[in-house]
Formats: structure tokens, sequence, C-alpha cells
């Protein structure tokens, strides 16, 4: 399995300068948010091109860290629908461009689930739901015609709520260009904090959509006043080395990004999840 982390992570720097930071510390790919981890280039809509996209792969082949995945994280069901149509073109051309910076996942969370309780209190879930729908169906389209993956992340405040949800869409959207991004703890209910509850949650997840997965993030987390805050690995409550047991029995060799690190942690944060997967 691949270990790796946000480019951001390092900090938003000229390419050159991002890559030498990431470079030789045991990182084996990044999730590169274009416009947050790279600050000399203007990478905003309609920026992208082939060439572009190949200059900033080659910079990374060169530090010996590979590009694992695009996050183009839009707001799928944005209530203006100017912005969610700026949004959707924007993860469209990184769809479009994903090979040519040597991944073929671009991925996305799926806005709160919430978004529309102000506008319609008893309808807010069915009209986000629908939107999302709409806008899934368009990306897997533009995703089909370039051969790549759409990464779903599925979070227990956003639309994609529930382990339930992520195989609805799935189903809805009977697109083999879907795939999802399993981030646990983003998913993990508040109720199920126990490791017993933990150990169930994950059985479900896995067994309901573990043949999607296309990336996972891990964090742990802690319990503060009631109320589930989000800590980097090691730290916390998760039971890290269950998941990564059944990461490895459902989906063996896919790529683990590690969330909620900063520059000085990241050494030793991986040093703890690589010992927990040579167990």
């Amino acid at each position: 399995m691949g270990i790796g982390t946000l480019a951001h992570t390092v900090g938003h720097l000229p390419l050159t300068e991002l890559t030498a930071k990431l470079s030789g510390r045991g990182i084996d790919f990044v999730q590169l948010a274009l416009s947050k981890a790279i600050s000399d280039y203007d990478l905003s809509l309609g920026k992208l091109s082939p060439a572009l996209a190949n200059h900033i792969g080659e910079q990374f082949h060169r530090a010996g860290v590979r590009i694992g995945v695009l996050g183009c994280y839009i707001n799928p069901i944005h209530p203006d629908p100017q912005q969610r149509r700026y949004e959707i073109d924007r993860f469209k051309e990184h769809l479009r461009y994903a090979r040519d910076f040597g991944t073929s996942i671009v991925a996305t969370e799926t806005g709160d689930l919430t978004t529309y309780l102000s506008e319609d209190p008893k309808g807010y879930e069915a009209k986000g739901w629908s939107i999302l729908q709409q806008t899934v169906e368009e990306l897997a389209e533009e995703a089909e015609h370039w051969g790549v993956h759409i990464g779903l992340e599925p979070v227990f405040t956003h639309t994609l709520s529930s382990t339930e949800k992520m195989a609805r869409i799935l189903e809805q959207v009977p697109s083999s260009t879907l795939g999802v991004v399993f981030d646990p703890v983003n998913l993990l209910p508040p109720t199920a904090v126990e490791p017993q509850d933990q150990i169930a949650f994950l059985d479900h997840a896995f067994e309901t959509f573990g043949s999607r997965i296309v990336l996972t993030h891990l964090k742990d987390f802690v319990v503060k006043n009631g109320e589930v805050e989000a800590v980097e690995s090691g730290k916390g409550l998760f039971e890290t080395a269950a998941f990564l047991k059944k990461l490895h029995s459902y989906k063996p060799g896919v790529d683990i990004s590690l969330e909620r690190l900063e520059d000085g942690t990241i050494e030793e944060t991986f040093q703890y999840v690589r010992a927990l997967m040579h167990r």
C-alpha cells in the first residue's frame, strides 16, 4: 500500500520548492489540490493544458513522489446555479487532464447535508440529493470519455452522509467511473466511537462498498465535550490497526493518504502507520 499525504501539508509554495520539501521523506504519493499547493502558476479554470499538467507531473516524478490523486473539492450541490456550474466545469477540467498529471483519480466531497434546510425544512435532504445525482451523472459521463475515476468521499455531515447513501449513489449512477474515497473517521457516526462499534461500522462499510474503494484517507479522533475531533493517526481512539487489516483484505495495494498532519509530523506519523501495516 502506498502511503501519502496532501501536497499542501508542507505549504503553499512554488512548484520546485514544493517538490523539494516533499522529496526524500518517505512519501510515496500526494493528493494534489492544485491551487492549495502550487503558488507560482495560475491554475484557475481554463488555464490547464496537457503540457502544463505534464510539467507538474514531471517535477513530482523527479522528486520521487507520485501524484496519486487530484483533489478538486467542489460543492456539487452549491445553491447558486452559476457557482455550481463553475465548480462542475472545474472538476470536468481536472478529469480531462488527470492522466497528463500521471493519475487517474479526481476526488471530491459532496456538500453540506443542510444546504437547503432554510429553503425547504421538510424536503431539504431530497432536494440536495436530487442535485447531487444530476451533478454526479454529468461528471460520470465526462469521466467515461477520458477513462478516469471520480472519487466520491462520504462524510457524516454531508449529502453522502452514510454507508447506505454511498451505496445508493453508486446504484443510481451505474457508472464504472465512480469510486469511493473512504475516510472512516469522516464517516463514523458520533454514536459509534467505542471499539466494538467502530469494528461493526468498518465491517458494514467494507461489505457495502469495499470493492469500489479507489483511495483511502486516514486520521484519528478524540472526543472532547461530547464532540468528535479529528487528530493525526496514533493520537486518538480510532481502531487503526483493525482498519488497515480489513483494508488490506478488501483492497490490497490501495493508496492511503494521511491527514491532519503538519510539516513537522510527517515522518513520525508515517512511521507509526507503516509499523502497523507490517504487523
